[in-house]
């Protein structure tokens, strides 16, 4: 059974509404032991990254270790459905990332319902992509972009991670808007197929910004335009996607989950805990190199965050055709 998007936000919201345990008495129940943030991918990028700053800051924080555990494998369904049927008692964490919301409709046999069996902690960081072309390419800008693949349809390829992946989903609906004919080239993975843009192997990736700013910088790839709605700290002079194609956002989002049935006051604490770490500025300037904007709030608020993008995704799936390899 599938939970509609209204109920998974409600049961959030619910979560949230619970009144935490006073100090004392939490520090004493919990934590008590050594707790795992699990991860869906390996260690090394952003995804492994963010949770690692948010283990260190609880394990500061809470008294406890909160030791960082990377299951990967099938676009982060592995680690999810570990954490799903983990005890609900605030040992298990799992790092939540925009597969998250794209996976449902990728996969028809899931051995979890994210919606039912995940309950929200925290929104981390709202997480962008950057539209990166090889300097052969001649495109200085988004709009000769376009036009260049307007004019050469079928001819420019863009590579991605993977059938489903964030960057194969960011460039569909970017195909969807604009009606360009652009052939997809996947990998088995970001780090490859960002190097074969360097070598020039294919024309452009809609690239997580902590894989790709390095080369931009150097000079290896230039960088045309960023998929949220607003301009990012750590590429200013960088415009949207949005400023030519009215309209398209297309960010991924980063938090914390934890079994649906977790005690209301564990999430409570864990919400006030991480929330109190986006305003550590250490913390926050890391999360801006790795392309994030630093979010925080209400388990709620992240709810529905992954609802909408579950919705939304599911839309460019079903138009683009998208199939699971």
């Amino acid at each position: 059974m599938r939970f509609s998007r209204r109920t998974f936000v409600h049961l959030a919201a619910g979560a949230a509404a619970v009144p935490a345990l006073s100090g004392g008495a939490l520090a004493q129940a919990y934590p008590s032991r050594t707790a795992r943030i699990v991860v869906g991918f390996p260690a090394g990028g952003a995804t492994d990254i963010m949770a690692r700053l948010m283990g260190e800051w609880l394990t500061q924080r809470l008294g406890q270790q909160f030791i960082v555990e990377n299951r990967p494998g099938v676009s982060g369904n592995i680690g999810t459905d570990n954490v799903a049927k983990s005890p609900a008692d605030g040992y298990s964490l799992l790092q939540v990332v925009t597969p998250a919301a794209i996976n449902p409709a990728l996969y028809s046999n899931l051995p979890f319902d994210f919606m039912r069996d995940i309950a929200p902690v925290i929104y981390i960081a709202r997480l962008a992509y950057v539209v990166v072309v090889h300097p052969s390419v001649p495109a200085a800008t988004l709009p000769e972009l376009i036009a260049y693949a307007k004019a050469n349809p079928g001819k420019v390829n863009y590579g991605s991670a993977g059938a489903g992946t964030p960057q194969n989903i960011c460039a569909e609906l970017f195909k969807m808007m604009t009606g360009l004919n652009l052939v997809h080239v996947p990998y088995k993975g970001g780090a490859p197929a960002v190097a074969d843009l360097v070598a020039g192997h294919v024309q452009v990736i809609f690239a997580p910004v902590s894989e790709a700013i390095q080369h931009v910088k150097s000079g290896k790839l230039r960088a045309l335009a960023v998929t949220p709605v607003a301009r990012l700290e750590v590429l200013p002079d960088v415009p949207t996607v949005a400023e030519f194609v009215p309209g398209y956002e297309a960010s991924g989002f980063g938090g914390i989950g934890v079994p649906k049935a977790t005690p209301p006051e564990i999430i409570a604490l864990l919400n006030k805990e991480l929330n109190a770490a986006l305003v550590d500025p250490k913390i926050r300037g890391r999360l801006v190199e790795l392309g994030g904007t630093v979010m925080g709030g209400t388990p709620a608020e992240f709810g529905k965050v992954i609802a909408d993008a579950t919705e939304k995704w599911a839309k460019v799936i079903k138009f683009a055709g998208i199939k699971a390899e």
